[in-house]
């Protein structure tokens, strides 16, 4: 059945090449219509987490928002598909990092950063053409997929454009093999922990939240800068990344800071546009909100 499932997404891949990105985005409004309208997919997880982080909004403004994450999950997912088949030179135009030689100095140096990203707008193109768009080396911290093949299939062909994809079963083999020489580690790190007692808890969204704390773990073990990349959705289609330096001295900071300050800041992102933050992941499902 894996290699049947391997076989149907190389087709859909081959198929979305050929198709334009006007085709592309018809799809995704009939592609919304059936997740919300249709099949309501995992819409009482989504409207219990805006309800719970965003309890001063009325019922209208909660539908709004729902609406909106909709609209935007369709979006990615067929771009996500799209992405694989897009070439070097359409990507940069549609997924620009506008200040990459913030990196410049960390790469002369020869020092290692740590990428910090989230769930939020379009993150796989990130995955697909960082690789060719910074000079360090790139190790993605990823989850590998349950279907094998396409695990494999999606991992060569992000390896191609110079995106390394390391399971996160592997994240400290990664960080002792690799953090000398100048490699960016990219950890998307606003999902929930998979191991509760050693989460760190902060206050995230209204609710008290289980963090994963993995990306402060590394960058205090060896002295690892932070940069954190912002994207944005600048019109369908388009998205532009800005970096900035997240923490320059890693080991300075007190216990729990990084983690801390990373979820300050993205819920400052996710307050300014919600729509374009997971809302159907059980992020507080350790909670017992389900």
């Amino acid at each position: 059945m894996q290699y049947i499932g391997y076989i149907f997404f190389r087709l859909l891949v081959f198929l979305f090449s050929l198709v334009p990105f006007w085709v592309l985005y018809l799809h995704s409004d009939i592609l919304y219509f059936f997740f919300f309208h249709v099949f309501g997919y995992r819409k009482n997880v989504v409207y219990k987490n805006l309800k719970n982080a965003f309890p001063e909004k009325s019922e209208k403004e909660i539908h709004k928002i729902a609406k909106g994450f909709y609209k935007n999950l369709s979006d990615i997912t067929l771009e996500s598909i799209k992405g694989l088949s897009m070439s070097q030179k359409t990507l940069r135009k549609r997924y620009p990092v506008i200040n990459i030689e913030l990196l410049d100095d960390y790469f002369k140096k020869g020092q290692s950063i740590i990428g910090l990203a989230a769930h939020y707008a379009n993150w796989e193109w990130g995955v697909i053409s960082f690789g060719f768009q910074f000079k360090h080396k790139s190790i993605g911290l990823y989850k590998p997929l349950s279907n094998k093949y396409i695990d494999n299939y999606v991992k060569k062909a992000r390896a191609a454009w110079g995106m390394n994809l390391v399971s996160i079963k592997d994240t400290r083999k990664a960080f002792e093999e690799e953090h000398k020489k100048p490699t960016v580690f990219f950890m998307i790190s606003d999902q929930s922990p998979s191991n509760i007692k050693r989460a760190k808890r902060v206050q995230f969204l209204n609710q008290d939240t289980a963090c994963l704390h993995g990306a402060e773990l590394y960058a205090k073990k060896y002295d690892i800068p932070l940069v954190f990349g912002d994207v944005q959705r600048i019109k369908r289609g388009y998205y532009q990344v800005e970096l900035s330096v997240f923490e320059e001295n890693p080991q300075n900071t007190a216990e729990g800071e990084i983690t801390e300050r990373y979820m300050k800041k993205l819920e400052e992102i996710i307050r300014a546009k919600p729509e374009n933050w997971l809302w159907s992941h059980k992020r507080w499902k350790h909670n017992n909100i389900y």
